[in-house]
This record gives structure tokens, sequence and C-alpha cells, in this order.
């Protein structure tokens, strides 16, 4: 995912819903700054000590909360690894809020009619890589 997205340092990427924050370490290691964000409190601390171990705790934040909720302006990716409907409910708020040129990466689930740029498999899933057009004036 980090590599279809071209992730590297001067990034910011936020992987919503994080887990236990492999992508947010990885990530972190390429030299980017990641944020992560997920609902559980459990996860958000595996995630957590997982950065002090790997000692990238310093370039990464993890969050606690709703990903619908969390403000994505500063982000140059954004990292899905969620469900279809997830996707899909988030789509418009991706398109609102990000910042045009932005690189979007889903793991096997797609967007609906948004057609990805790019497409690439990975431990025998599909990733989808969608850059956040420039927005159209009326």
């Amino acid at each position: 995912m980090l590599a279809l997205a071209d992730v590297r340092a001067g990034d910011v990427v936020y992987d919503l819903g994080c887990g236990d924050g492999r992508i947010v370490i990885a990530a972190a290691k390429r030299g980017a700054r990641a944020v992560g964000v997920d609902l559980d409190p459990q996860r958000i601390r595996e995630a957590r000590e997982n950065a002090r171990a790997a000692g990238v705790e310093e370039k990464v934040e993890l969050r606690e909360g709703d990903l619908f909720e969390t403000d994505l302006g500063p982000a140059t990716v954004v990292m899905l690894y969620l469900w279809p409907e997830v996707n899909l409910r988030l789509r418009p708020k991706l398109l609102r809020e990000l910042r045009p040129g932005t690189r979007v990466v889903s793991h096997a689930h797609d967007m609906g009619d948004w057609e990805p740029q790019r497409t690439a498999v990975a431990g025998g899933a599909r990733v989808f890589l969608w850059i956040i057009p420039e927005r159209q004036v009326p």
C-alpha cells in the first residue's frame, strides 16, 4: 500500500482504522509523519506500544476516535483497510476535505464508480490508488 502511494519523507500519512499501527509504523520508517485513527482504545494502546518498540513514536500520532469526525486536511496520503460500505460512505468526506493531489489507497475494496488511477495486488488482494482531483469551479 505504501509503495503504491509512493510514500516518502515529507508525506503526512493518515491510516483510518489503524489497528495495531503497522501501516503508520512502516510510513514513519520511510520518513513520513503518520497519524493513525481507530475507535478501539485497545488497538490504539497496541499501536502505541508497537510504535515505541519500533523506535518511531516521535513520528507517529495515534488517536482514539471516529474516522468520520477526524479532520483529514493535513494528509498527503490516506490509507484505508475498511469495509466496502465504509469506503463508500467515506468517499464524499475524502473529496471534500483532502487537497488535490492527495493519494488515497484502499486494501481490497473500491469506491464504487470512482475509477482508481492504479491497482496492484498485494498478499493476494487488490489494492487501489486514487488521487484527489482538482476542484471544479462552477
